[in-house]
């Protein structure tokens, strides 16, 4: 309630919330132009050598493990052995294992930066780019739909939960979300597989698609293969929709005692526009980062996940990588998913720049 003849006082609005008061103020010229280039040369000076240093591991990593993959592939527990040392050594030799560690480090490197190969497996002969060009759709599938739909629960539940804190539901939901996020993916899919696949036969077994499904048509097999990656999709989602759940309702609540909504209220804008247009926006930035967050979580947990679902993607080529000791498809496996990572965070790290401009300041 204001007094006749004077004017009704306005809010000032934090950087970053929206402005429902009815003056706006000149935003103050921008200074230090130079400081968000320096900025971001150097962080991409850091991701450089970050990805260095990941090609690095990469290499190494492999090495550590014991055994040699020329013997793994023609030793006498093969169904390959060969007993004479000049065939061994023919394909030491072939695949450029018959040099140093340092001497393979370079080579290695040379080929890679050169001309973009990754070698060829030592398992099936084929280069390591054909071993990876079949299952990595499937990986990238189950990643980019377990990510957003785990985004998606996690943000409206957040935004209700956040809007209603301390309330009967909220609690309900904290709950149920929490203990289902104690159980790692490990564990959740043998119990989901053995519930809803053995014992109550809703979802096949094992695998992404029935044989010659695709010869009934495209609807036809794009409802069969939805039939499939349903209980890959629950785990997936499980690990990481509890998170986004968290950190959603955790930034609501931040907003809930904002003077921009205190004066919305008073301006008698509703509830729906208060919660959805002004505060879940501005709870929504650190989502952006954590979406990368997302991204690595949701790697990680799906090498295990296809593994239990003998799932065709990358998780069960990398176990038999690691079995049969074949270096080079082991090395492609763990680069691409590396360098994946790594640029999801700088395109975080980027998009999150752009949107709140007083992180590069």
């Amino acid at each position: 309630m204001t007094v006749e003849g004077t004017a009704a006082p306005t809010v000032a609005l934090s950087s970053g919330t929206p402005d429902i008061a009815a003056d706006d103020e000149a935003a103050p010229a921008r200074t230090g132009g130079g400081r968000p280039r320096r900025r971001w040369a150097g962080a991409l000076g850091s991701y450089l050598v970050m990805v260095y240093a990941l090609i690095t591991l990469n290499f190494v990593i492999p090495r550590l493990m014991p055994g040699d993959p020329i013997e793994a592939l023609l030793g006498s527990a093969s169904s390959t052995f060969t007993y004479g040392a000049q065939t061994r050594n023919a394909l030491r030799k072939y695949y450029g294992l018959n040099g140093s560690v340092v001497s393979q480090y370079f080579h290695y490197l040379n080929r890679l930066f050169l001309h973009g190969d990754l070698g060829r497996s030592v398992v099936t002969n084929n280069s390591v780019w054909h071993e990876i060009s079949r299952p990595l759709p499937w990986t990238l599938f189950l990643i980019v739909t377990s990510v957003l739909i785990s985004n998606a629960i996690g943000i409206a539940v957040g935004i209700h939960s956040g809007w209603r804190r301390d309330r009967p539901m909220d609690r309900a939901v904290m709950v149920v979300l929490v203990a289902i996020w104690q159980f790692p993916a490990y564990l959740l899919g043998p119990i989901l597989l053995f519930v809803f696949a053995v014992k109550l036969h809703v979802f096949p077994l094992f695998g992404a698609q029935t044989p010659f499904s695709g010869t009934f048509g495209l609807a036809h097999k794009a409802l069969d293969v939805g039939h499939h990656v349903v209980l890959p999709l629950v785990v997936l989602v499980a690990t990481m929709a509890t998170w986004d759940y968290l950190l959603m309702r955790a930034g609501m609540v931040s907003e809930l005692g904002s003077d921009y909504l205190m004066l919305g209220r008073v301006k008698g804008l509703t509830e729906q526009r208060l919660k959805y247009r002004y505060a879940a926006r501005n709870a929504l930035l650190p989502l952006v980062t954590n979406a990368a967050f997302d991204i690595g979580a949701a790697v990680a947990a799906d090498i295990v996940i296809e593994a239990v679902f003998s799932f065709p993607g990358l998780g069960g080529l990398l176990f038999n990588s690691i079995g049969q000791r074949d270096y080079p498809v082991l090395q492609g496996i763990l680069l691409i998913l590396m360098l994946g990572i790594v640029s999801v965070n700088a395109l975080a790290d980027y998009v999150y720049g752009r949107l709140d401009p007083r992180t590069v300041q």
